[in-house]
């Protein structure tokens, strides 16, 4: 499985545990500016049996098509893309190869046609919900793709104890999803902030958490240029002390949760499939760029004014239904034809060749930057000086290589929280 942050290794090793069972898992980590760190892979609670970070052109030739029965490509769209043309150039005239799968993170509300079709080519594209296999079917067919490896299927994530309401002794507990790049304006996310210091000021008796997705330092699969920590020194008044930011799993902190808040984030789905109250807040408007358009008819609308007043909304059945939340315990079932698939698949002596639907003749102009971003040429070769090197590298060298990475990672996150916000300012004088 190759993962290019922890959003992804989330999706990617969940995934392949639902797909194959007791399957032994390797994971790849795509080296990155998102590279998850040892924390951020440990709070998955998925334990691969082997890791190792890799470049584009090391994957490709490490996945040895004798040893893999399945390979799960848990990337970004142009990731997935440069991995297929990789993958179909090392494989090429060998009729044993493994299954190639991909998907999607969570919510699809944005690039959707240009998401997907960086994505065909793979055996099965799965479908998190009915409603998205309706739409990629749709896409592909649009595009006069194939679309016969769309395959629906639900988050690997959901799960968890069915909310029974608050247990006595406890404060009743509302849990704020932050998201790293969702809004994206200083006074946006400082807004949401002050409404939920405030909301928990006018609810002393209440416990107001603060969910955030990583720690100061940490990568993220969007580099967060206002985190919410650092925000939150800048709160006049401070946070109040019933209300606090946590970390860890989500799991965990909807074991807790009696009404879970967020803009758009993903982590609506987890609570709408157990039955925790959910809200999903139209105090910035309903707009595409912050995804709560998602949920138009979901019934978990609601502005932080409402919350103040008492409010609880409640979901539509239908619409979860189509959204591949299933609170009624059918959920166990939801990757019963994706394992059915993979599964017959593995077991042909011979598949064909992957076919993405971009190549040199569909997309002339596009395709060749996105496998020189993963350094490899248009036939899915690597360039000139990318090969994956021929014999290992010594532990100095390894370490060097290491060092560097970090210290260039650094700078970018550098970069983008400190140095572009400043010449934005600079910019609007």
């Amino acid at each position: 499985m190759l993962a290019d942050s922890d959003t992804r290794w989330k999706w990617g090793a969940l995934t392949a545990h639902r797909i194959a069972p007791g399957g032994r898992l390797d994971g790849f980590l795509l080296r990155g500016r998102a590279t998850p760190t040892v924390r951020q892979l440990a709070e998955v609670g998925v334990r691969p049996d082997a890791l190792r970070e890799v470049t584009g052109t090391e994957f490709v030739h490490a996945v040895d098509r004798d040893r893999y029965d399945v390979v799960v490509l848990a990337c970004v769209g142009g990731a997935v893309q440069a991995m297929l043309h990789g993958l179909a150039a090392t494989w090429r005239g060998r009729p044993r190869r493994p299954v190639v799968v991909t998907g999607y993170v969570g919510v699809v509300y944005e690039k959707l046609a240009d998401g997907l079709l960086l994505r065909h080519g793979a055996d099965l594209v799965l479908a998190n919900s009915r409603h998205d296999a309706e739409r990629f079917r749709a896409v592909y067919e649009g595009a006069g793709a194939p679309a016969d490896g769309v395959t629906e299927c639900a988050l690997p994530f959901l799960g968890g104890a069915r909310y029974a309401g608050r247990p006595p002794g406890r404060p009743y507990t509302l849990a704020f999803a932050a998201q790293p790049s969702v809004p994206d304006r200083k006074e946006d996310r400082m807004y949401l902030l002050e409404r939920a210091a405030r909301h928990a000021r006018r609810h002393p008796d209440r416990e107001v958490l603060i969910k955030l997705r990583s720690k100061p330092g940490e990568h993220t699969t969007h580099i967060e240029e206002l985190p919410y920590q650092k925000l939150a020194v800048r709160l006049p008044g401070g946070l109040p002390p019933n209300c606090r930011p946590v970390y860890g799993h989500m799991g965990e902190v909807l074991d807790r949760t009696d009404l879970l808040v967020t803009v758009s984030s993903t982590a609506a789905l987890e609570a709408l499939h157990r039955g925790v109250p959910t809200a999903v807040l139209t105090d910035l408007g309903i707009r595409e760029p912050l995804g709560n358009h998602h949920f138009l008819g979901s019934g978990c609308l609601a502005s932080w004014d409402q919350l103040d007043a008492g409010h609880l909304p409640v979901p539509d059945p239908a619409w979860t239904a189509r959204q591949g939340v299933a609170p009624d315990g059918t959920y166990e079932h939801a990757f019963d034809t994706a394992r059915e698939r993979v599964a017959e698949l593995a077991a042909r002596p011979v598949l064909p060749p992957l076919a993405p639907y971009y190549t040199a003749r569909t997309a002339p102009g596009y395709l060749p930057g996105v496998l020189a971003r993963h350094g490899l040429d248009p036939t899915g070769r690597p360039l000139p000086g990318r090969a994956a090197p021929g014999r290992p590298e010594s532990a100095l060298a390894r370490l060097t290589r290491g060092a560097l990475r970090d210290a260039a990672r650094s700078a970018y996150r550098h970069g983008v929280q400190r140095v572009a916000p400043v010449i934005r300012r600079l910019g609007e004088l």
